[in-house]
């Protein structure tokens, strides 16, 4: 049973209480920022990241402060080991909701990159997250009900400015934005809600590696808090949609 000390957010009883929840990348960043945020209001987590230990560390924060989440380490690019990430959802509850924080950023000029970089890009941050959503679409079928949130990023927003060196990355959030727009399609008639949210620069590690010299206008923390706003939302109104994020002003 959940602490009745839970949270403010689970005590006030909003859509996530009670729910299962799988939330990718979630070692650090926003994925961190987000199990933390979703746990705090009354779900349980399931913690998706390859670091283990990293993981780990998250899970015992989250217990810590009152809440449950279940780490379970996982290549989201690896197709066996989604199945492994989904069949311990299975096995724990009914997912109610998926967020793919899952990303990585190997910066190159596009003459410099090579194909190990792409494929690793494209397999991380846009292959990942389609054999989550994947995953995550049919056994929200089965429940009747579901509600998925892909982490896009400016890079893959149109007429946005962009940075040399991140063609790879650029072209997978792209990838990620037109995904989202397809399971909000095919979703609709199964009670299933997607949408995209596209920071721009938050205070990460990513943002470090990707140009040092951008400002962070947004923590981890207000996108994981932003996540459980929209998924405690009526989040079928915006279905499809891609929401830019530019600061937290």
């Amino acid at each position: 049973m959940r602490p009745a000390t839970q949270s403010r957010h689970a005590a006030s009883g909003g859509w996530l209480t009670g729910k299962l929840v799988v939330v990718t990348g979630a070692s650090r960043g926003i994925g961190a920022a987000t199990g933390a945020a979703v746990a705090a209001a009354g779900a349980h987590v399931i913690l998706a990241a390859r670091n283990g230990q990293a993981l780990a560390a998250v899970a015992r924060r989250i217990e810590n402060a009152g809440g449950q989440a279940t780490p379970v380490p996982t290549d989201v690019s690896d197709e066996a080991a989604v199945e492994r990430l989904f069949a311990k959802a299975d096995a724990t509850g009914q997912l109610a909701a998926l967020v793919c924080a899952a990303g990585l950023l190997t910066p190159a000029l596009f003459p410099a990159t090579t194909s190990a970089v792409w494929d690793e890009t494209i397999g991380v941050n846009l292959r990942g997250t389609f054999l989550c959503c994947r995953a995550a679409f049919a056994a929200m079928v089965h429940g009747g009900e579901g509600r998925i949130i892909n982490i896009g990023s400016l890079s893959g927003v149109y007429a946005t400015e962009k940075f040399p060196g991140l063609t790879a990355y650029n072209v997978s959030k792209y990838g990620v934005i037109g995904l989202t727009e397809a399971i909000a399609v095919e979703g609709k008639e199964h009670g299933i809600s997607a949408i995209c949210l596209s920071p721009g620069a938050v205070d990460t590690q990513m943002l470090r590696q990707a140009n040092p010299a951008l400002r962070p206008g947004l923590t981890a923390d207000d996108v994981g808090e932003l996540i459980v706003a929209l998924l405690d939302s009526r989040l079928a109104a915006v279905s499809g949609a891609n929401i830019p994020l530019f600061s937290n002003a």
